[in-house]
């Protein structure tokens, strides 16, 4: 596959001083994030969005208010009282992406908004992008797919940040992904090992792997359920992604290169983490049955199958 490189926002992704912005795009960087921890400092956003102008850059924003977030494991809400877990509200994820908003409409910048949870932020989003302004947005297949009820049985697994949000919020984002204001399906694959994960819930690192999933969870919980045609799923997985970061649209025609998924949109298969390529196996989907996998892919032309194509 082909692998394109983001660069950090900030020196060390430590908030405080911008990186040498124009020299990690001359080097290849298509665009910014300090992915894992937000832009904090309003200022620090503004003369990034500004900076990046000048060469039409992309500022990627995973967002959070942590001093709202602080100390947070999951969502905030009717189970984390239940299980006695502090919580991660709501407007922790919808405060940082009003604020930064008005900051791109300020400036009339570029911005991609993160792996949203939050039925509140595509209320924000729908009127940001009816403002005009120059925004995009991700949503991840697990947001889409399970709530805060998953975190019931402690599974540290489904520990993710943004938490896994309540059922209202996550058919919110079912309806941001199909009336178009969320524009990218994205996995947010954070892979981590069995004794990491295999500690109290508090104690757990955030994060799940998603690649070998992302598009069994999307087709059997999305498409299946009536949110999405499956004739978009190229859209919100590929092209989309690949018009953000100024890629070219890849062409399926006579004399072009192949790049592109196999996929089989009807084939049943259990998530078995035994199984998993990755050398990580902490999934929330273990033992789920899904329908529609990935069985290969052409990459410059060159066919790669991971089973037989009937």
């Amino acid at each position: 596959v082909d692998v394109y490189p983001a660069a950090a926002v900030t020196e060390g992704r430590e908030g405080t001083a911008l990186a040498p912005l124009a020299e990690l795009h001359d080097a290849g960087a298509l665009a910014f994030t300090d992915d894992g921890n937000p832009v904090a400092s309003a200022e620090i956003l503004r003369r990034a969005l500004e900076y990046v102008k000048m060469f039409d850059g992309l500022i990627i924003q995973h967002c959070e208010d942590e001093i709202l977030s602080r100390g947070g494991v999951m969502h905030e809400g009717k189970i984390s009282t239940q299980l006695g877990l502090p919580g991660i509200p709501n407007i922790a994820e919808e405060a940082c992406l009003v604020r930064d908003l008005r900051i791109v409409e300020f400036v009339r910048g570029r911005y991609h908004a993160q792996h949203l949870s939050s039925g509140g932020s595509v209320d924000i989003l729908r009127e940001a992008k009816r403002r005009g302004l120059a925004v995009t947005a991700e949503v991840t297949p697990h947001h889409l797919a399970l709530t805060d009820e998953s975190i019931l049985t402690f599974d540290t697994n489904a520990k993710v940040n943004p938490p896994l949000r309540s059922r209202d919020d996550m058919i919110a984002l079912r309806e941001g992904l199909r009336d178009g204001f969320i524009d990218v399906i994205a996995t947010d694959h954070a892979p981590h090992t069995f004794d990491e994960k295999e500690v109290e819930f508090i104690a757990a690192p955030f994060g799940m792997v998603g690649l070998e999933t992302a598009v069994g969870v999307v087709i059997t919980e999305v498409v299946n359920s009536g949110y999405l045609p499956l004739q978009k799923l190229p859209e919100v997985f590929s092209v989309n992604p690949r018009k953000i970061l100024g890629l070219p649209i890849v062409k399926i025609a006579n004399g072009e290169k192949a790049n592109l998924t196999i996929v089989d949109p009807t084939l049943s298969w259990k998530v078995e983490p035994s199984l998993l390529r990755s050398k990580s196996k902490n999934t929330p989907f273990a033992n789920r049955i899904l329908i529609g996998k990935p069985i290969g892919i052409y990459n410059n032309g060159r066919m790669f199958l991971t089973q037989e194509v009937h």
